[in-house]
């Protein structure tokens, strides 16, 4: 099969198209077809190293083995099933569930041994990869492509909404809500939890389209007074922040926040590193969550809001396989709108 390998740390030529065996699937695992695979933040940031220390990165503490094959939104059709695997699962047009854990029912996301596909094992950066057959589910939509975004981004979205108990009418930020998780943080927030939602983009061009998405209000980041533009619509200071940025945002976030506010963070694309006064956070009585992925129970209930069309695929561009150097480093241009899609048959 044809597949796109990381040989180690470093740049986009780190990643090679290269021959491989089809993988055989064990007696509990299913052999799926992949028809799409999404881009995310976390392959991007394994290949560059910027999760570890000096050579480690990636979800353990030892680190990536490379060569890997990355690629963590995926769907597929199943084409092979394991000794112990329900014949029905054959020919199933499916959506992986992107990760293994011990964790018990509510905590998978947080065990020690949470290992992560496309970082820990070969992803969907290929033409076919294996995976256990309960962590494969229906696919929500018909189209492979649509159904591929939102796997982790839309997982770690609804994750951080449960995490800040949003509630109707209560004023949420979403920063980077172009993106491929702030899109979902957006719609989400706003249609299912019922939300007012303030979206910051960095082109007011896309204001229409957030609204569309379910947006009260668009604000840039790039105003001279966005923490007052802020607090004037809302008629005061807000409930929550749903952070993909990071530190060029920070505090901006906090000074919008009421007393007993609420900030969630899942990304730093706009900085890693931040300076906190603790004065802010405790006389303001904030609560500061650190959220990436979920828990199954939450990404079957994203799966079912995306079925009833609550939910909807922003998708920005597809490339095909062999074009993954150029559709990361499209990823890490500003101004899109939604996911990237690899497709392995383009």
């Amino acid at each position: 099969m044809k597949a796109v390998v990381v040989t180690g740390y470093g740049d986009v030529d780190k990643l090679d198209v290269v021959e491989r065996p089809i993988p055989e699937p064990k007696a509990h695992e299913v052999l799926v077809k992949v028809k799409a695979c999404a881009i995310n933040n976390t392959e991007i940031w394994m290949r560059e190293g910027a999760y570890g220390k000096g050579e480690k990165s990636g979800w353990r503490p030892e680190g990536v083995e490379f060569p890997r094959v990355p690629g963590s939104d995926i769907t597929g059709t199943v084409v092979k099933i394991g000794k112990d695997v329900d014949p029905a699962m054959l020919e199933k047009n499916v959506v992986l569930f992107p990760f293994t854990s011990s964790g018990k029912e509510g905590e998978e996301h947080i065990s020690e041994d949470m290992s992560f596909i496309g970082s820990e094992y070969d992803g969907g950066y290929a033409e076919y990869v294996v995976w256990p057959a309960e962590l494969c589910f229906d696919m929500p939509l018909s189209s492979f492509t649509e159904s591929a975004v939102f796997s982790v981004s839309g997982m770690t979205a609804w994750h951080m909404v449960e995490q800040i108990q949003a509630k109707p009418q209560e004023t949420i930020l979403v920063t980077g809500a172009n993106g491929g998780v702030g899109s979902l943080n957006v719609q989400i927030a706003a249609n299912v939890f019922g939300a007012r939602v303030i979206a910051v983009v960095g082109d007011l061009s896309l204001e229409n389209k957030m609204k569309e998405l379910g947006a009260a209000h668009v604000v840039s980041y790039k105003s001279n007074s966005l923490a007052e533009e802020i607090i004037e619509w809302n008629g005061g200071p807000i409930d929550s922040v749903l952070d993909v940025v990071g530190d060029a945002l920070f505090a901006t976030s906090l000074e919008v926040l009421k007393n007993g506010g609420k900030f969630c963070t899942s990304g730093s694309a706009g900085g890693q590193k931040t300076e906190l006064d603790l004065r802010t956070l405790y006389l303001k009585h904030i609560t500061m969550f650190g959220s990436v992925l979920g828990t199954r129970s939450e990404f079957k209930k994203m799966l079912d809001a995306i079925a009833n069309k609550k939910i909807v695929p922003v998708i920005d561009r597809t490339f095909p396989l062999e074009k993954a150097r150029d559709a990361q480093l499209y990823f890490k241009k500003s101004g899109k709108l939604g996911k990237i899609v690899l497709l392995p048959e383009e």
